[in-house]
């Protein structure tokens, strides 16, 4: 691979605060260079509000959905509205930018919007809860087409953590009253914060307007009130989304939907021009199985190359297992000589 021109770029929707300014990358993010970041804002891209993250779902040998995009930050702006706004979670913008501080970028910063994902390895139907990236895909059809939709998510602490397992949808519910369970109440009341047996809708209630019960007795997908908070390990189990997310998913996704909660900080996949890895820093388990070598990435890559083979850069692997950095990067061809990608603007800066 051949390092090729500045490519153009394109105007993108900036955030539903109107503070910062966006745009697509149609390269590697790597690639832009100030003086194109320059041209996008002399040009005047004009903001726009984000709506869900949809995309027609690939066929059964591509992996890769979405873009790169980059945000040329305001002085107001920090990584919690950068994030709600383009609808990613606080640690993705932390680990996809690292060496930025998250509350005080600065003016004129460029900090990169990891919003392109290899899709889990799974199943692609029904839900899909990847805990390790912080994200939930929605697999549905629309018009006899397939779609995915995809949302950050925050998910429980490492003291109540959100288990894993395939379950299911058993019901629907518009501002639902919170009854904290016991252990709950004893944790507020140990903190001084005690809380009543129920907490009636309205904005104290931490389910928001919406929740989606699962079969899994006492976990919930949900809305939220403290928004910040998506895209952190901060409940005590159940899944939150932001408030317009799950506005969008409570209207469109029905009861009996099949829903699986997995693990993988680790995703490989194929995309058109190549295979790409995407590393998230592994969760702190007790239960969860979170190897911290490349065994994992090895067995997936075994399973991706049966029918098609791939010339990879196994150096530039190992960087992007050590990096971390939640994004996708190419690592090798479908067939064919492969020179040093990281040699190449690899898309890790």
């Amino acid at each position: 691979m051949t390092r090729s021109g500045l490519p153009p770029l394109l105007p993108q929707k900036p955030d539903r605060q109107g503070t910062a300014w966006v745009v697509r990358a149609c390269g590697r993010t790597a690639l832009i260079t100030f003086a194109g970041v320059v041209a996008a804002v002399l040009l005047g891209f004009v903001p726009a509000k984000l709506s869900a993250d949809v995309h027609a779902l690939p066929s059964d040998d591509v992996d890769v959905i979405g873009a790169d995009r980059i945000v040329i930050t305001r002085y107001e702006d920090t990584f919690s509205d950068i994030a709600r706004g383009q609808d990613l979670g606080y640690v993705d913008m932390i680990i996809a930018n690292p060496g930025v501080d998250p509350w005080l970028p600065g003016t004129g910063k460029v900090v990169a919007l990891p919003s392109r994902f290899v899709l889990p390895n799974v199943a692609r139907n029904g839900m899909v809860i990847n805990v390790a990236e912080y994200r939930l895909y929605y697999f549905f059809q629309s018009a006899e087409r397939d779609y995915v939709a995809t949302f950050p998510i925050g998910i429980g602490r490492r003291d109540w953590e959100t288990p894993l397992g395939e379950t299911h949808i058993v019901s629907k519910m518009v501002r639902p009253t919170w009854y904290p369970p016991a252990s709950v109440r004893a944790e507020h009341a140990a903190e001084g914060d005690p809380l009543p047996p129920a907490v009636a809708p309205g904005p104290d209630n931490p389910l928001g307007q919406y929740a989606i019960r699962l079969a899994m007795p006492g976990y919930l997908i949900h809305g939220t009130n403290r928004p910040a908070g998506i895209g952190m390990r901060v409940t005590h189990g159940c899944i939150r989304m932001y408030p317009e997310d799950i506005d969008w998913l409570f209207s469109r996704i029905a009861v009996n939907t099949p829903v699986h909660v997995i693990n993988q900080p680790y995703k490989l996949g194929w995309a058109e021009d190549g295979l790409y890895l995407e590393v998230h820093p592994p969760l702190e388990s007790a239960s969860a199985d979170n190897a911290r070598d490349m065994t994992p990435i090895t067995e997936q890559y075994v399973k991706l190359t049966v029918t098609h083979t791939a010339d990879v850069d196994w150096d530039l692997m190992t960087e992007v297992f050590e990096r971390q950095s939640g994004r996708p990067v190419k690592i090798g061809d479908r067939s064919g000589s492969i020179e040093r990608l990281a040699d190449n603007e690899s898309g890790l800066d």
